[in-house]
């Protein structure tokens, strides 16, 4: 089979397309032909190979070169284990080296809505689990809120403003000039223009903040926040060399410190509860997946290299 792989770290350059030996499922496995998958950050930050994250994936090369983790496509086999699925069944989920023509997996797999493509659903699980956690687990969003999402046209943000508006809240997006299409498509109540006027200046209180792109300080993310206010980290510019992300993470929880509003920042974990819940928001049509662009397997290091560019629209898929 076709995979990428990558044996050094670096760039987009150090991806490799290379044959692979079709991988057998174990016999509590499903074999899946994988249709398409998508680009997040986790894929980035394992492909240049942060200083900080070596310690467990590799310290000089990676140990794992396989890449990729969403992925979209159709059951081929199954293990003797398996009653829950069937040969031509079709599902998406979760499952490292997903950048490949098949995969194995065991635990994060859920069936495919009907009224979604392969690439739709291969562009949700690590963006729309991310946004859902934030909002849900760490932001205790409540029906009524009012709610601002920093970075609302990107994979997180999107998907936020749609599930934000599926807990019944107002949302408020901010985007630039050029995204404010898809933040309203997304259901966004107000829409600011950061190239047009600062958010933080416009007096308007907020019950919960998720921020997916770290551009103010806690001092002004602070005078946002309602007293009981909770403000969400989820990302954050790729500005530092060393720690890349975490250094504008440390500095605005830094300044949170003693704050009364609560601070978090947190890495989303799988799980099928939660994947079956968004499962149901595709159905129902509460989310809608929003893909800029399309590449084929072959053009992995390209779709990576626009990924590193930033100010991506929605997300980046790749297809087998």
């Amino acid at each position: 089979m076709k995979a990428i792989i990558h044996q050094k770290y670096g760039l987009p350059d150090v991806l490799e397309l290379v044959e692979l030996e079709k991988p057998v499922p174990q016999d509590d496995e499903v074999l899946i032909k994988v249709r398409a998958s998508s680009v997040n950050a986790a894929e980035w930050y394992g492909m240049v190979g942060l200083p900080i994250a070596r310690i467990g994936s590799g310290l000089f090369k990676p140990k794992d070169i396989r890449i990729g983790t969403d992925y979209a496509g159709v059951v081929e086999a199954v293990g003797k284990d398996r009653t829950d699925f069937k040969v031509g069944d079709e599902v998406f989920g979760a499952k490292n080296g997903a950048y490949a023509e098949y995969v194995c997996v065991k635990n994060i797999i859920i069936p495919k809505p009907k009224n979604v493509s392969f690439e739709e659903a291969a562009s949700v699980p690590i963006a729309a689990i991310t946004a859902l956690q934030g909002l849900r687990d760490y932001g205790k969003i409540q029906a009524g809120q009012k709610v601002l999402i920093n970075g609302a046209s990107g994979g997180v943000g999107h998907f936020a403003v749609q599930i934000a508006k599926a807990f019944d809240t107002e949302v408020t997006a901010v985007c630039s000039t050029k995204n404010v299409a898809i933040a309203t498509s997304s259901g966004a109540d107000h829409v600011i223009d950061y190239t047009k006027e600062d958010f933080t200046r416009k007096g308007k209180k907020y019950d919960l903040i998720l921020e997916v792109a770290a551009t103010h300080s806690w001092r002004e993310y602070k005078e946002l926040l309602n007293p009981d206010g909770r403000f969400v980290l989820v990302g954050a510019p790729k500005n530092n060399e060393l720690i890349g992300p975490l250094g504008n993470v440390i500095k605005i929880l830094g300044g949170a410190w003693l704050a009364r509003q609560k601070a978090e920042f947190f890495i989303a974990k799988f799980n099928n509860d939660d994947m079956n819940l968004l499962r149901e928001f595709l159905e129902s049509g509460k989310l809608k997946p929003f893909v800029e662009k399309i590449y084929p397997l072959s053009q992995t290091a390209e779709a990576m290299r626009r990924f590193g560019q930033g100010h991506v629209q929605g997300k980046i898929v790749i297809t087998m």
